[in-house]
């Protein structure tokens, strides 16, 4: 971990801060909610032992990156622009790129807007979304699973935050990282994080205290209405992505997800992924592999088995 380099650059008018390691042809590393650079810090090392340029940035909103205050800039441009504005900065014409969870769709609209940017793409736990033009998203959502979904509870600004530090930071981390539970992530109102203090959350072998207590010190210093302000853009990127309706995503792709996955287990998704429906929309879809027993966070998981089907994948190109 002492060997991986940090910068903050400045690109698309935020400064940005990212973790890098090694030489070679660049991976893009982009995490999740709520996560950091630090969700890869596993395959950064193994990814440089292996001949590649590794590099993790927090995102837009996220750790030591800037989070703008206006709801309105996180949307899928700021984002992608973001990308674009590294790669362009570290004179790197194209890139393979890794993403899990919010990162896997910020990795998705990537392929959908600048596909000669990208080599190929491992998406980690989200596969494609195609737009519908008739269900938005946030309204489709509560429709079906009510106003408690996660995604729901995160429209209000300052709502789920204010339960957040009345949970502490800790908790609230440790509670979402060692889910789970297949099932759609409800947060009831007032209790959204379970019982507390809760004795009962025991941390998986792949997850120390150490490393909750890196993603506390940032989360901790500086909160979540960044990371949220992700969600809050989810139906005016719908509205912005309205003359993409239809596109095909036409990168070399590779999905890795596990069978207890919440986003594998979501409605309609399972016959979207197997029944033919994900590979017409991403044609250049060369593998799945669900992993049997495995949860969301399965690069940090499952790191030697995550790392080697990215490694091979890649090997290909």
């Amino acid at each position: 971990m002492e060997e991986i380099k940090h910068t903050t650059v400045q690109v698309n008018g935020i400064n940005m801060h990212i973790a890098e390691k090694g030489e070679g042809p660049v991976v893009l590393l982009l995490h999740g909610f709520p996560e950091l650079w630090y969700s890869w810090r596993h395959q950064i090392i193994a990814l440089a032992s292996n001949g590649y340029h590794a590099i993790a940035p927090d995102l837009r909103g996220f750790g030591d990156s800037d989070s703008p205050t206006s709801i309105s800039s996180y949307t899928c441009f700021h984002l992608v622009g973001d990308l674009i504005g590294l790669l362009d900065l570290l004179h790197v014409d194209q890139v393979f790129l890794v993403a899990h969870d919010m990162g896997a769709m910020v990795g998705w609209y990537f392929c959908m807007f600048r596909p000669d940017r990208i080599k190929a793409f491992v998406s980690l736990s989200v596969p494609f979304r195609p737009r519908n033009p008739t269900l938005k998203p946030i309204p489709t959502l509560r429709a079906f699973l009510g106003d408690d979904y996660y995604m729901c509870r995160f429209q209000e600004p300052g709502d789920i935050e204010a339960e957040i530090a009345e949970y502490g930071v800790k908790h609230v981390l440790k509670k979402i990282l060692t889910t789970r539970d297949p099932g759609a992530p409800m947060l009831p109102k007032g209790k959204a994080f379970g019982e507390y203090p809760d004795n009962s959350i025991t941390l998986p072998s792949w997850l120390s205290e150490e490393d909750i207590d890196y993603y506390a010190s940032k989360y901790e210093r500086n909160g979540f209405t960044g990371p949220l302000n992700h969600y809050r853009n989810l139906d005016w990127n719908w509205e912005l992505l309205a003359p993409w309706t239809g596109v095909e995503v036409k990168v070399p792709a590779k999905l890795i997800v596990g069978d207890i996955d919440m986003v594998y287990n979501m409605i309609g998704v399972r016959d979207y992924i197997h029944k033919g429906g994900f590979k017409k929309d991403v044609p250049l879809l060369e593998d799945v592999v669900v992993m049997e027993g495995v949860g969301h966070y399965i690069n940090q998981e499952k790191t030697e088995q995550v790392n080697q089907h990215i490694i091979q994948f890649f090997s290909k190109f």
